[in-house]
């Protein structure tokens, strides 16, 4: 039964909530953070809130349900440090909260729980952008999702966005005081709805890359297919298609400005991109060998001073100055091996290391499609938890 449509006790004590950006802020900063996780521990092991000055403890609720907790369950929470507790919609956590309060600890709980923490969606300029407009950086922190908002007189365009954030789109659109011209995406994401079709539902131009079409795209004839170096105006900015297949069959970055290579998942800032998503393991070694030649060919013809931007960051992926996740091309080269490897041991690393695949990919893959069409709580469910888009479970760059 899930946890939160249960019916708990009262607990004496009131708790109060804390936001997820409170919290976020909180663990930005620097701040010592203790959370108890009640969650089961499957669901903790697979997602969960961390930083470095994160202490995290898993104890799931329901050791919390008798009247008198078991000392040992107590032993485990620190009693001189303020506590947060948190489950997946914050029914449960407020509960938990609730009877550590009736026992003396200090505690408040997670707003919403995971879901709440999934909701964070943040903006940063990046400034070492230095094409037409300005760009800035979308950034989810809870799964690594990074998307684009390229705007210039009074016209945007928005690279890889996330249906959950449909509205926030519009709305910083509006803010700005530009029309949303545009929204590009990158592939057939398999760790994230697309908002594509929400977008173009609104009057914004939706645009997919052609290759993409033939794995089954459902909406083709509602959108306008991209090829390679295609070349979009969005005021005096431009966003040219680079053809990039590797992880996906129809993989496609965007060249915006002359300045920032947004790679989708071709290219991250600590990794390259998995090649097992589309083909399974029997086509992976195929995909790797195409990913290392549009790396080879279509990515590092560009300048060292180009910017690159993936889809996604990981936890072991560290900012530039700005707070963006973006590098220049040069850096990359220099610190990834993996530029300058041969075909042979490009592959081999490439299908050394990979995670575990996304969670629900297959669905989501299906719904990016098309061929499944899950209303806007079961699509925010499906792309819960980490991203896992890139080849290696730990970062294929160093400090050397």
């Amino acid at each position: 039964m899930d946890a939160d449509a249960m019916d708990f006790p009262t607990p004496e004590s009131d708790v109060d909530s804390i936001a997820p950006e409170s919290l976020k802020a909180q663990i930005d900063n620097g701040e010592s953070v203790t959370i108890l996780d009640a969650r089961m521990a499957s669901d903790y092991e697979a997602w969960r809130v961390d930083g470095e000055t994160v202490e995290s403890i898993n104890i799931p609720y329901f050791e919390f349900l008798d009247e008198e907790i078991d000392d040992d369950v107590l032993a485990q929470i620190p009693d001189n440090e303020h506590v947060t507790v948190l489950c997946a919609k914050g029914g449960a956590s407020e509960y938990v909260a609730g009877a550590l309060a009736d026992r003396g600890y200090s505690v408040d709980h997670l707003e919403a729980g995971m879901n709440g923490w999934a909701s964070i969606y943040e903006a940063h300029e990046v400034t070492e952008y230095d094409g037409a407009g300005t760009l800035i950086q979308y950034q989810r922190p809870s799964s690594g999702c990074l998307g684009y908002m390229v705007y210039d007189e009074d016209e945007a365009a928005i690279i890889d966005p996330l249906r959950a954030f449909t509205d926030r789109y519009l709305d910083d659109a509006d803010e700005l005081g530009v029309d949303l011209k545009y929204a590009f995406d990158t592939h057939i994401h398999a760790d994230h709805i697309s908002g594509l079709r929400e977008l173009a539902a609104e009057g914004v131009e939706g645009l997919i890359p052609e290759a993409a079409v033939d794995r089954g795209v459902t909406y083709a004839d509602e959108m306008t297919l991209t090829n390679d170096g295609d070349t979009f105006a969005v005021g005096e900015a431009t966003v040219e298609t680079v053809f990039t297949p590797g992880h996906t069959t129809g993989m496609t970055s965007y060249l915006v400005g002359d300045s920032l290579l947004a790679t989708g998942d071709g290219l991250f800032i600590e990794s390259v991109a998995r090649p097992d998503l589309e083909e399974g393991d029997e086509g992976a070694p195929e995909a790797a060998r195409l990913l290392y030649d549009s790396l080879q060919y279509r990515v590092l013809e560009h300048d060292d001073e180009t910017l690159i931007g993936g889809a996604h960051f990981s936890d072991a992926a560290e900012p530039a100055a700005d707070g963006t996740y973006t590098a220049p091309l040069g850096d990359l080269i220099e610190r990834m091996d993996a530029l300058t490897m041969d075909e042979a041991e490009f592959v081999e690393t490439v299908l050394a290391d990979m995670p575990p695949r996304p969670a629900n990919y297959v669905d989501i893959i299906e719904t990016n499609l098309g061929l499944q069409d899950p209303d806007d709580e079961e699509a925010f469910t499906l792309e819960l938890g980490p991203n896992n888009c890139a080849a290696s479970q730990n970062a294929l760059t160093s400090d050397d």
